[in-house]
């Protein structure tokens, strides 16, 4: 430790039972009087006080970034949907165009498509359509 030179003499007022746990735990430490037992312990609480601003500041990093993460992915799926749905949307012009069906008929095949849907989860199959279309399931 430094002399005394480098310290500076102040009081404290300390709670009666918590000075004497003190003196109780110096009597069976390494350290010699309060002195060092108050700076061992200034020491260790400035310690976590300061691993306690970093974690703090690390976990509103962490946060900011994944945020930012979350809504570039939300960003860029969004903008695939978008692309997914004109595409999509041309294709199903381009079907009614050249095919003539009647409007019972495209009924029938909206609620099929949305029952089918729902039981493969979305997961759509083209060679499964086909072979319904074909009659080979």
């Amino acid at each position: 430790m430094s002399g005394n030179a480098d310290k500076t003499k102040f009081s404290i007022r300390v709670d009666t039972a918590l000075l004497g746990l003190a003196d109780q735990y110096i009597a069976d430490s390494t350290v010699q009087n309060r002195t060092e037992l108050i700076e061992d312990a200034l020491r260790f609480y400035l310690g976590f006080l300061t691993a306690k601003r970093a974690e703090d500041y690390l976990l509103q990093s962490i946060s900011s970034v994944m945020t930012g993460t979350v809504h570039d992915s939300e960003n860029r799926l969004a903008r695939m949907d978008f692309k997914l749905a004109v595409e999509l949307s041309k294709l199903a012009h381009v079907i009614a165009y050249t095919h003539d069906v009647d409007e019972s008929a495209l009924n029938k095949l909206h609620l099929k498509c949305v029952e089918e849907v729902r039981r493969i989860n979305g997961a759509i199959d083209f060679e499964s359509a086909y072979k319904y279309q074909k009659r080979e399931t």
